[in-house]
């Protein structure tokens, strides 16, 4: 009777049966210990099989059959000591036991315990099988040891063990992750015949090491036409949809999962994914409304996908409706929400995330929590909050550092930013380009010209780091605001690669600061060479000759933009409403798609009395933003004496004036936004 449970698979009835039959027997053979444990196995019921282990200790005469089972269910039920001390019991050994033991090693994470019985093994002079030996190649693949994995595999071909499906995909999958693909290609290109595990072994490999093409040339293969796919293929293939942003694939995937009727949760889910990092929004919100609520991986494509493309209040209006569900936010959730404080630049969201995050316990374990704080403390000023959750991680990565060392050199604070960089040295992290640009713009912000050079040479020398334009934009921009203006302009015409927009930009910005008309004058004609179609180059040529009084060839710039049908961008605002306090806030202004944190505050009983007065800043501010984003640096402004765009100096009435005719004549919607 229980040999016909096993035949059919029916575990549990098997272990209700015995625990009937007990009642009546005292004794049983080793066949039925076998095969109860081998139930006890499948269903992974550790009380069951630890009460059956102590009957066969009463029955006194366990032959290697047995022993090996209860190895094989205590390694199934995660009980990896106690099968490996009734392993040790067991004297004669053969290679079912060793195998039993090295997979119970390799599936429970020991990959290096299970390595190392396989040499004991060896020693013993017990030649594997093909069971044992797949094991000991996903033993290699779980620790990437790529040498290792060679060895078992000239090993396999040395022994003239026969490749097997069940080995293929072994070796398949261990040179998959160990980023050696071109060798993983090889060994499925030498299957015969048609075999499934490994074509989806084959695929997921490609998709998640980075090869998405290959991947989907793979699943469209005719060799393999007429074979359906399943769910797992199914992920991967809308996962390269996704990496490729291969919108048109990804919706015949979608109906191929309609026509398989394969409406599981891991194929939703990554269908949601694909949607919203394709753009296509409408359809993977349609998606998610139509999935189960209690699933957090869909919840969190979504609130990514929100994160990532600018709809920040979207985002967290999501999270309010997660919370407020009774589901739980994992470490991913909460790192794309911080993601969405720390674009906003919102320390009083941001700090309630934080409190959120040490109530769930997510903080403490968790890097990339971790770093996400980092990164909105650090973005919206507070560097000193900031460092006292970057020195309450236990591990950091070189993102952490990098935000770090990013919100100290923001502020100007270059002793913090040089001193953090010598204990990132000192901590074995190498400094990279993102590095290099905050520090050497903390440097030309504090006029620390020869510091930023001295480590602007070091870097290409001591870690032979090429700079990028970025890099050579901070140089000039150090130099330009330093007023060594024809340095800087000999500078450009000397590197090693074609200046753009944005290092006449950066040169521009010194010009004003040290008025020299000339050179300036010199910088726009160039910007105006590179963006013949870009209105707010005219406007900035046209204010430029407006702010020396020359406003014949100022209205001939606007003139000459007109023209050519160029219109300026509008400004728009964000505003914060203080209910409490009685006050209204202008947080941001942004032109175009540049952006900058301004603070403009009305107390609510002046707010119309002085209206105008509040339209007029806006769009002031706006045409100041204008200049300093175009010359690619945070607005300082008035507080540098510089003049802003359209030539206003902190006390001439009259170039005032022309700013706002200029404002009225070309900048309406930026006055239409201030006074919303």
């Amino acid at each position: 009777m229980i040999r016909w449970y096993f035949i059919n698979d029916m575990y549990a009835e098997i272990i209700g049966f015995y625990n009937c039959i007990r009642k009546g027997l005292t004794l049983f053979d080793n066949v039925v210990f076998s095969i109860v444990l081998k139930a006890c196995s499948e269903l992974c019921d550790i009380d069951q099989g630890s009460k059956l282990h102590c009957h066969i200790v009463k029955g006194g005469s366990p032959d290697s059959f047995v022993l090996t089972g209860l190895v094989d269910m205590y390694a199934k039920c995660g009980k990896v000591q106690s099968s490996h001390d009734v392993f040790n019991v067991i004297l004669h050994r053969n290679v079912v036991c060793w195998t039993s033991m090295i997979v119970g090693y390799v599936h429970n994470d020991y990959a290096e315990e299970g390595l190392v019985l396989f040499n004991r093994m060896r020693d013993a002079l017990v030649e594997g099988n093909e069971y044992t030996l797949a094991s000991v190649v996903t033993a290699c693949a779980k620790l990437r040891a790529l040498h290792q994995g060679k060895w078992v595999h000239g090993y396999i071909i040395k022994i003239g063990t026969e490749l097997n499906s069940y080995l293929v995909t072994a070796l398949v999958d261990m040179y998959m992750k160990c980023g050696v693909i071109a060798e993983a290609r090889v060994i499925f290109d030498e299957l015969s015949a048609k075999d499934f595990v490994t074509w989806t072994v084959m695929i997921i490999g490609y998709s998640q090491s980075g090869y998405p093409d290959e991947a989907l040339k793979l699943f469209t293969n005719k060799k393999w036409q007429g074979t359906l796919p399943n769910s797992i293929i199914l992920s991967s293939v809308l996962s390269a949809c996704t990496q490729l942003n291969n919108l048109k694939l990804g919706r015949s995937v979608h109906t191929l999962r309609i026509k398989l009727g394969l409406y599981d949760t891991t194929v939703t889910n990554a269908l949601v994914d694909m949607y919203v990092k394709c753009g296509a929004m409408a359809n993977g919100r349609y998606l998610f409304e139509n999935l189960s609520y209690d699933d957090i991986i869909a919840w969190n494509s979504l609130i990514s996908a929100y994160s990532s493309n600018g709809s920040a209040n979207e985002g967290l209006m999501l999270f309010h409706r997660l919370r407020s569900e009774h589901l739980q936010p994992d470490e991913f959730t909460m790192v794309s929400v911080l993601s969405i404080c720390a674009s906003l630049g919102n320390h009083r969201v941001g700090s309630s995330f934080h409190a959120f995050t040490i109530k769930e316990g997510l903080l403490s374990s968790n890097i990339y929590v971790g770093t996400a704080l980092v990164n909105v403390y650090a973005r919206s000023g507070d560097a000193k909050s900031a460092r006292v959750v970057f020195d309450e991680m236990t591990y950091r990565s070189a993102v952490t550092w990098n935000s770090m060392i990013g919100g100290y050199a923001v502020q100007g604070d270059c002793r913090n930013t040089f001193a953090l960089l010598s204990d990132m040295i000192r901590e074995s992290f190498e400094p990279n380009n993102i590095i290099l640009t905050s520090i050497l713009s903390a440097c030309s912000h504090r006029g620390m010209i020869e510091e930023g050079w001295r480590f602007f040479y070091t870097m290409c020398k001591a870690y032979r780091f090429v700079p990028s334009m970025k890099h050579y934009k901070c140089m000039v921009d150090l130099l330009a605001r330093a007023g060594r203006l024809e340095k800087s302009l000999d500078f450009i015409e000397k590197m090693p690669i074609q200046a753009d927009i944005s290092m006449f930009g950066a040169f521009l910005h010194g010009c004003s600061i040290h008025n020299r008309f000339d050179l300036g004058e010199v910088a726009v004609r160039k910007m105006l060479e590179l963006h013949p179609h870009d209105a707010c180059y005219y406007v900035l040529m046209s204010n430029l000759y407006a702010s020396v009084g020359r406003w014949r060839q100022a209205y001939h710039m606007r003139e000459l933009m007109k023209s050519k049908g160029l219109n300026k961008s509008p400004g728009c605002s964000q505003v914060n409403i203080d209910f409490e306090n009685d006050c209204l806030k202008v947080s941001s202004i942004a032109v175009g798609k540049y952006q900058t944190t301004v603070e403009v505050v009305a107390t609510t009983p002046h707010l119309l009395k002085r209206k105008s007065i509040f339209a007029t800043t806006t769009a002031s501010c706006c045409n100041n933003l204008l200049e300093q984003t175009e010359s690619g640096h945070a607005s300082k402004g008035n507080e540098d004496g510089e003049d802003d765009e359209d030539g206003k100096g902190d006390n001439e009435d009259e170039e005032d004036n022309e700013v706002r005719e200029g404002d009225n004549e070309d900048g309406k919607g930026d006055n239409e936004d201030g006074e919303d």
